[in-house]
């Protein structure tokens, strides 16, 4: 039966493209070696093609009855990665392929050949990011999209336990350094063998362009610095995120902010995420245009969304990166206790920026989403972030993706969410189950808007009430509540630094 596998994995090289039939031989060879295995006797009836997680699965499961690997879903997963590999370019041919199509067909060509060779090489695991729940939800800021993340494997004790007795190791020195290229990993670090990184030049330095392997949007791209360095954002960012999108016109690039708490999960590596995707937040018309003296060039409005965000459009990308500058440096600094911001307390800054770039028809676009981290004892996760009302679905930061329209939710509400609706259905007291208690408040604040809740439309209903939920998380996480003594508060910040009605 291995050697059937061995076949079909080769095949599916071929059939991909990840290799020729020249590259046969060599590629079979490779996977003998990886299985600790000498000899390879064709198989006397053809296997066929097969789904490349079934392929995999079957010489996963000869390395762990042979002792070649541990038995366990970090060993396994490291393992089918050294096994990708086998069929796999060099990064030199990657990045000789991507700029040729770049060159010769444009940006476009090269992103689908380097997105479709990091999904077919298992980089990005199709088959588990199709278990990925997603919806949208209609909400007055317009569609707003849904996803409840199950791509992530599943922590395994037991690799747990091995790797804090395990060496530590400051190589490489987080996910995103550049050294993860053909990485084997170890137990407390995913493996990047089958992983390939595009050389760019942003901001005159070297770049890496990679595609995360979680894929929360079409083509999810992450663009990040070739040294370990921190986030910042500044001034070069605007600078760098412009260079990013004039290279790759039909993606955008964002930032998240640089402080915790309304920051993203990596702030020790300075990076942005973009892809080929328009988020409702794009999508968010200008409800209130202001202008500036000296850029006259340049449209400028606060944007119809639940967070504080500051629209910038114009033809040169040049005259963005100064207006939004002028914005930033403002902003670091601006105190309004009447709309309880603070620049900040204790010596400890709190005010930031999410931006975002992107180029709309003719015209470039600079978002900048105004952050705050400020902390009470009222909100000790931040004033500016989920509320603890909120907790039972979204507890964790507001990133980039979140601050755009789409909810990364935990994998845990599908299990609850499953349950919530036979409870629902069924008529069942939800105090009663330890595991959803904590949805009971929610359930009983909605239950009165439906005449009729059945089998047939309760999962829809539970959908579209989170969909509900997350429309009010980013409502708290915005510094500027769409109200009018809100927007009156934004209005007197721009005026602030130079803006007038």
């Amino acid at each position: 039966m291995v050697y059937g596998a061995i076949k079909q994995l080769v095949q599916y090289g071929l059939d991909t493209g990840l290799i020729t039939d020249t590259d046969a031989i060599y590629a079979r060879n490779q996977i003998l070696d990886a299985l600790h295995m000498e000899e390879y006797e064709e198989p006397e009836n053809d296997p066929g093609k097969g789904k490349l997680e079934e392929i995999l699965k079957e010489l996963l499961d000869y390395a762990c009855e042979n002792g070649v690997i541990e038995d366990g879903i970090a060993s396994r997963d490291l393992f089918d990665t050294r096994l990708m590999n086998c069929l796999m370019p060099r990064p030199s041919e990657v990045s000789s392929t991507f700029w040729k199509l770049y060159e010769e067909k444009g940006p476009e060509s090269a992103t689908e050949y380097f997105y479709k060779l990091s999904q077919d090489s298992d980089y990005i695991r199709r088959y588990r990011v199709c278990k990925d729940q997603k919806w949208v939800t209609s909400t007055p800021y317009g569609d707003l999209d849904i996803t409840i993340n199950l791509s992530k494997p599943e922590k395994d004790p037991r690799a747990i336990a091995k790797a804090k007795l395990a060496k530590q190791s400051g190589y490489p020195k987080c996910l995103l350094c550049m050294e993860n290229e053909g990485y084997a990993g170890r137990l407390n670090h995913p493996a990047r063998n089958n992983h390939r990184i595009i050389r760019l030049t942003i901001g005159g330095k070297r770049w890496g362009f990679q595609y995360s392997p979680y894929v929360y949007y079409n083509e999810h791209c992450i663009v990040f610095n070739g040294e370990h360095v921190p986030m910042k954002v500044e001034r070069e960012s605007f600078v760098k995120l412009f260079d990013f999108v004039k290279q790759f016109p039909h993606y955008f690039l964002g930032s998240n902010a640089d402080l915790p708490i309304v920051g993203g999960s990596i702030l020790s590596h300075d990076h942005f995420q973009g892809g080929h995707y328009t988020f409702a937040m794009a999508k968010a018309p200008i409800e209130k245009h202001v202008k500036m003296a000296g850029f006259e060039d340049v449209e400028a409005g606060i944007v119809y969304w639940p967070m504080s965000v500051l629209r910038l459009r114009g033809k040169d990308p040049d005259r963005l990166i100064d207006l939004g500058d002028k914005v930033l440096r403002t902003w670091r600094g601006y105190t309004d206790e009447s709309a309880f911001i603070f620049a900040e307390t204790d010596g400890e800054p709190h005010n930031t920026i999410t931006p975002i770039a992107r180029k709309n028809g003719a015209l470039y676009e600079l978002d900048l989403v105004l952050r705050n981290n400020i902390t009470t004892e009222e909100f000790p996760l931040g004033v500016y972030h989920p509320h603890q009302e909120l907790h039972h679905i979204k507890k964790e930061n507001i990133g980039l993706i979140e601050v755009m329209g789409l909810a990364v939710l935990p994998s845990r509400l599908k299990d609850e969410l499953a349950l919530l609706a036979d409870y629902i259905v069924e008529k069942k007291d939800i105090r009663s189950n330890e595991s959803i208690e904590k949805h009971a408040d929610w359930v009983e604040k909605f239950l009165p808007k439906y005449e009729s809740i059945t089998k047939e439309n309760v999962d829809q209903i539970l959908r579209d009430e989170v969909g509900h939920v997350f429309a009010r998380v980013l409502e708290d996480a915005g510094v500027y509540k769409c109200t009018q003594k809100g927007r009156e508060d934004f209005l007197r910040f721009l005026t602030t630094v130079g803006f007038t009605v």
